[in-house]
């Protein structure tokens, strides 16, 4: 059937004044979603089948298009005008769970002139939409997406927020959880319950074959706590594919009715102002035997078919990708210019590497990520971080750490949780039933630098130099970078995790603490440690707000003969930014004048310097050229 045809079906059910602007997009963008959900669905449904499906998937997406409200419709398009416009240099984002930070969504409200303090523009609001009662893995296992935690607040009170935030110039970032659902969820139960078509929307074997056959092949992500990638499930009579945590069912994919219901889903929270989405654990979504299940081709058909419905029915909404995958499997979250994917993806090689050059204090795993790091399609960037809700997940730098990457990334595992002698790190390593392998490991970024450990003015002032170091790489590779709440004030280790059994076993709560207000109220008091590190962030942000060369699209240059413990790169033709990984002073030689743009250690000739620049140990500049 003409694609005509389906697009009518679209149109037919929005308002006169929709009506263009929808078919520019929909010429634009619904052959590339036709030709994806074809090659998906086509042979499993059928001709027939197929036509009727996607013509009902056509006209709910007409439905919920005309559903979103005017402000939105403005949104959508002010940025379809500009796609560009998450690129700036001026773009900061936030990265924090609402119980920890506001209590709930009307104390996020609250917050509100903070962020704007701090230049914030994007704001990730950790899960808070309703969970499954009991274990929830930190509310990723959702038991209702049409619903916020009634811990947290309700519908309108999101609403309200969202409006609020836009009206300060903040997006709203949510994550949708694309792999799996909670063991309560309605699907969930009306398969315990029987229903066949509820059971068809997930992975469910009757007897252990198939599953001893995937398990040949398949990793363990949590392999201490949740071992195996199945659990049997008395209800169904069968063993469920379980990635995760037995109690969060994955998905399948292969079934279109799930495409439709989650394409639905997200497109239900985008009218209720969300601007964009982290999708969660994108990689698992396809599942096929004798691979490991991830980053199969038909996952990234999937990722670029949602896009495309955002592309028509939303433009003026964002998707990034969480895909922990190696440097190398990360351009195609982010797609071509034939079949756009993922605006966004985390570019965790990038975090990882930085923490890798502190523990070694050697830059050369960190230029390896930046050499690997590819150009980017049109209007894509990375997302830069230094720490998160999740571990550091070493293995993503296996290619870039080089022949003896295990025993090296162990290393690192060990220094950042404080057994090799001299570390003045305090973490936890995670998830490694092994304890010469690497895993990930846990920590706020305060205490994995040192500052819980440090024991005297020098000790805390190095400690605070090596976040800075870290937030400066981030805020100046070229990224949409994203603050994790606390790191800002210096916030320390949460150990109070341990005595609370549903988080005990999950090391990742030592960096979830609740937002400390007594530092908070100190922030801008110099002589504090949460003071110093505040000013010192800050002045990295208003920095990098001023010069255009920093934008996540400028072009980025690796200084190739810089000394191993630095890291100097060039942003266009006039910014240069070095830096120190080492507990010694390095030197760096410069052909012509520059001068600083941002230091954390000023020097006596603060107008420019010839020859050759000495940076302090764990200090960074930022020069421009005269």
């Amino acid at each position: 059937m003409a694609f005509d045809v389906f697009a009518d079906r679209l149109l037919a059910v929005l308002p006169e004044p929709l009506r263009a602007p929808a078919a520019q997009r929909l010429a634009a963008s619904g052959p590339v979603l036709h030709r994806l959900l074809t090659g998906l669905y086509g042979g499993r449904c059928g001709a027939a089948g197929f036509d009727a499906w996607f013509g009902g998937l056509m006209a709910d997406l007409g439905r919920l298009h005309a559903q979103r409200s005017p402000a939105l419709h403005a949104l959508d398009a002010e940025r379809a005008a500009n796609p560009d416009w998450f690129l700036d240099q001026r773009m900061l984002g936030y990265c924090t769970y609402v119980q920890k930070f506001g209590g709930d969504l009307a104390g996020v409200a609250r917050r509100i002139p903070y962020l704007q303090e701090l230049g914030v523009t994007y704001l990730h609001l950790l899960p808070f939409l309703r969970p499954r009662a009991g274990e929830n893995d930190g509310g990723f296992a959702v038991t209702s997406f049409d619903e916020v935690d009634p811990a947290l607040g309700s519908n309108a009170d999101l609403e309200a927020l969202t409006a609020q935030l836009r009206g300060a110039g903040v997006s709203l970032c949510s994550d949708l959880i694309l792999n799996h659902v909670a063991d309560d969820h309605a699907w969930a139960l009306a398969a315990k319950a029987g229903d066949a078509a509820a059971r068809a929307r997930f992975h469910v074997f009757p007897d252990r074959e198939l599953p001893d056959r995937h398990e040949r092949t398949l990793g363990q992500v949590f392999p201490q706590v949740a071992p195996g990638n199945f659990t049997y499930v008395d209800a169904v009579q069968g063993w469920v594919w379980t990635t995760f945590y037995p109690y969060q069912w994955d998905l399948n994919w292969s079934n279109p009715d799930v495409f439709a219901e989650m394409a639905a889903v997200m497109l239900r929270l985008a009218n209720r102002g969300i601007e964009a989405f982290r999708l969660d654990s994108t990689a698992f979504l396809w599942k096929r035997e004798g691979t490991n299940s991830m980053n199969q081709p038909e996952a990234h058909q999937l990722l670029q078919a949602l896009r495309a419905i955002v592309d028509i029915v939303a433009p003026g909404v964002l998707l990034k990708a969480e895909a922990i995958v190696p440097t190398r499997e990360l351009p195609a979250y982010l797609g071509s210019a034939e079949a756009p994917e993922c605006h966004i993806a985390y570019h965790s090689s990038l975090m990882a590497a930085g923490w890798v050059a502190l523990a070694e204090q050697d830059t050369e795993v960190l230029r390896a990520v930046v050499r690997n790091t590819p150009p980017l399609p049109r209007a894509a960037t990375w997302l830069s971080y230094v720490r998160c809700h999740d571990d550091i997940g070493w293995n993503v730098l296996r290619a870039e750490a080089g022949e003896d990457s295990a025993a090296r990334l162990s290393s690192a595992s060990r220094f950042f949780a404080g057994v090799t002698p001299g570390s003045y790190a305090r973490g936890a390593i995670f998830q490694s039933t092994d304890p010469n392998a690497a895993h990930g490991s846990n920590g706020m970024a305060a205490s994995l630098t040192g500052l819980q450990t440090a024991s005297t003015d020098e000790a805390r002032a190095l400690a605070l130099r090596r976040m800075l170091l870290l937030h400066g790489v981030a805020l100046s590779f070229g990224a949409l970078p994203v603050l994790y709440m606390g790191d800002e004030l210096a916030m320390l280790n949460d150990e109070s995790y341990l005595a609370r059994p549903e988080h005990a076993m999950d090391s990742r709560w030592l960096h979830r603490p609740v937002f400390d207000e007594a530092r908070w109220a100190h922030r801008h008091d110099a002589g504090t440690t949460e003071g110093a590190m505040y000013e010192g962030l800050a002045q990295l942000i208003r920095v990098r707000r001023a010069h255009d060369a920093l934008a996540a699209g400028a072009p980025r240059t690796l200084l190739a003969d810089a000394p191993a413990g630095l890291l100097a790169l060039m942003r266009g033709e006039r910014l240069l930014t070095v830096f120190n990984f080492s507990d010694a002073p390095q030197q760096l030689a410069l052909d012509g004048a520059w001068r600083d743009c941002a230091a954390i250690e000023q020097r006596a000739d603060a107008t420019g310097v010839q020859g050759v620049l000495t940076i302090a140990p764990y200090a960074m500049h930022w020069l421009v050229r005269a």
